[in-house]
């Protein structure tokens, strides 16, 4: 399912992602003028995740992966597990039908 935004929805959306990729960036670089929080730092990450789980990063934010190593290393995990929820359900069904029950 790949919900549809508003022009406005998507430049919330933008928004968002860049100034959470932004705490990470100047977390993962050392900025000297940024106070590492581990809980606003998680929920950055968290936040990069669901937004570019519901879109495809790399064509909704180009300028953004290309500015920030957070927002592309974090595009970069959901087309992991994209790739490995597809193979694991192709190659191996009992093993998805076994993680299947034990997830629930």
């Amino acid at each position: 399912m790949n919900p549809t935004f508003s022009p406005s929805a998507l430049v919330a959306l933008a928004a968002t992602a860049n100034t959470a990729a932004a705490y990470i960036d100047a977390c993962d670089s050392g900025a000297q003028h940024v106070r590492l929080d581990p809980a606003y730092y998680q929920s950055c990450g968290m936040l990069l995740y669901k937004i570019f789980s519901m879109l495809d990063a790399r064509l909704a934010f180009p300028s953004l992966l290309e500015q920030s190593a957070a927002a592309r290393d974090v595009a970069e995990s959901i087309q992991i597990n994209r790739r490995l929820e597809v193979s694991i359900l192709g190659y191996y069904p009992r093993l998805s039908a076994l993680l299947q029950r034990v997830a629930a």
